[in-house]
């Protein structure tokens, strides 16, 4: 009998980064218990259609009230605590959060995990403008001693563009690879020691282990981390305490 936690992931948004989820915690759970294991997961992909409209027109409060009832979803689908399979929506993790009993895994948490443990403390910060230019992000960042730095105005018009006219619709091209690299390096020239992926899309135009500098892969760090969570190897910091979480054994 394997004791494990099962995983709520509220995706979608964009669906072309919520299938990396699903694989990554589905081999991290394979890698460490072998065999024919897999995760335990409940599931509620949302339309991106209707998030992007809410996020075009700066409706975050409808946008909270959206997720928070997804979440209500998952969680009475069973889940034990939450991933929200985005960096955007994460502005409106405290709806979310209030919304339910179990505890929300933020993806700024392990990504300053893996940034502290790489011995850095400025980085660069790529994501959608929201991610960008708004404090939530990089506030959270800050309490953990971060530094994150963004590109200037007319790369982040650039950055955001391309996550919502080519990467969400599954577009990949060259000319946006050689774009994105050529951003990072001024990044780096101004004082950036690594590069966080902060839109799940990104990684679509990167190879992080063909970096020179360290690249983090928002994505794979927060499935990574709700993997370890399920089994039981991780502590999840800073959630609410709730009676769901303790390890429930499944056979």
């Amino acid at each position: 009998m394997t004791r494990v936690r099962t995983i709520g992931l509220l995706g979608g948004m964009s669906f072309e980064s919520t299938i990396p989820y699903y694989r990554i915690i589905n081999e991290t759970v394979r890698e460490r218990l072998g065999g024919l294991h897999s995760a335990k997961i409940a599931m509620l992909s949302v339309d991106f259609h209707d998030v992007e409209q809410m996020q075009t027109a700066g409706d975050w409060s409808a946008a909270g009230a959206f997720l928070a009832d997804g979440a209500r979803s998952v969680e009475s689908a069973g889940a034990d605590f939450l991933v929200l399979c985005t960096n955007t929506m994460h502005k409106v993790a405290a709806d979310i959060e209030r919304a339910v009993a179990i505890p929300l895994l933020h993806i700024a948490d392990p990504t300053a995990d893996a940034i502290r443990a790489a011995g850095l403390s400025t980085v660069a910060l790529l994501g959608t403008r929201f991610t960008m230019e708004q404090p939530f992000y990089r506030e959270r960042l800050r309490l953990r001693g971060i530094d994150a730095r963004v590109p200037d105005s007319a790369g982040r018009v650039w950055m955001h563009q391309v996550i919502y006219g080519e990467l969400c619709r599954g577009v990949v091209r060259d000319a946006s690879r050689a774009r994105l690299a050529t951003l990072i390096e001024e990044l780096v020239a101004g004082g950036a020691e690594g590069v966080i992926l902060g839109c799940t899309e990104i990684a679509m135009l990167i190879e992080p282990r063909e970096s020179k500098i360290p690249i983090f892969d928002t994505a794979r760090l927060h499935a990574e981390a709700a993997a370890l969570l399920a089994l039981g190897d991780a502590p999840l910091a800073g959630a609410r305490a709730t009676s769901r979480l303790p390890v429930a054994e499944h056979g």
